[in-house]
């Protein structure tokens, strides 16, 4: 029983120079909400985006209320955004809008909310060469679009609107072009219902898009596939009258030089 306690006792005496030594190693024991926050901002400003989102943590569990502890809030969600983890400042700006959702400053939240989720879609914007197309999922590209369009529908005002209103019609444009590819997947494959609902799909929620003239060449082509003249004619019509001089049109009249392999690939 002696030995026992003898070991128990070091035990909790080893914990305890322990837990002093952690606090000593500490810089910022003994500062205040300002201080911390100072510190953390010289960090960010240094491009030290890991020790700003340290320092940020420490501020704000040590300050939890304040002016202090909301601005590190906000500045944590730019420091994961800049140091390479989009998904970490979709989630800061997630919570922040849940805290805070009457803030002055909220409306950024939202702008980098989008912007974080923009950019980890660099890579499925890449992607658009891939024999397999039809197996992507563009999702994380619509809900950054999503994002933006809640900021422009939310703050009108906003001055990040011009921003998003810009990085909205390159991801329209990118998503309608996805689907373009899909639907030349479907082509080759020799399945005309699905590619010419792409097609329809692209008229539907990618107007004003250069893929449109596209989408309806290929509503035309697929329509006539499956010897739906009705809906192949109606295609073509929309397709003439809007765009009377696009290049597609030719290309049209000799469908099957069209949608060779070649063909599929310059579109």
């Amino acid at each position: 029983m002696r030995i026992r306690s003898i070991s128990f006792l070091s035990i909790l005496a080893l914990l305890i120079l322990t837990g002093c030594s952690t606090l000593d190693d500490d810089p910022t024991a003994g500062m205040n909400a300002s201080e911390i926050y100072a510190e953390a901002k010289d960090a960010l400003d240094s491009s030290d985006y890991e020790t700003a989102i340290d320092l940020y943590s420490k501020l704000e569990a040590r300050y939890p209320y304040g002016i202090y502890a909301q601005q590190a809030q906000l500045e944590t969600i730019y420091a994961h955004f800049r140091g390479g983890e989009p998904a970490a400042a979709v989630a800061a700006a997630d919570r922040f809008i849940k805290l805070h959702p009457r803030h002055q400053n909220v409306d950024y939240a939202y702008y980098m909310r989008g912007l974080a989720s923009f950019e980890q879609k660099s890579t499925f914007l890449q992607r658009f060469t891939s024999k397999d197309l039809a197996d992507r999922d563009p999702e994380a590209a619509r809900e950054s679009f999503r994002y933006f369009k809640e900021l422009l529908l939310r703050f009108p005002a906003s001055k990040y609107r011009s921003d998003a209103e810009q990085r909205m019609g390159y991801l329209k444009n990118s998503l309608a072009k996805y689907e373009v590819n899909v639907a030349k997947f479907y082509i080759r494959r020799g399945a005309y219902l699905a590619a010419a609902n792409r097609g329809k799909y692209i008229l539907e929620n990618y107007p004003q898009t250069p893929s449109i003239p596209v989408a309806l060449a290929i509503m035309v082509y697929t329509y006539r596939q499956m010897g739906m003249e009705q809906l192949a004619n109606d295609a073509l019509q929309v397709l003439t009258l809007n765009y009377p001089e696009h290049e597609i049109l030719e290309k049209l009249e000799e469908p099957k030089n069209f949608w060779d392999e070649e063909s599929l690939a310059a579109l």
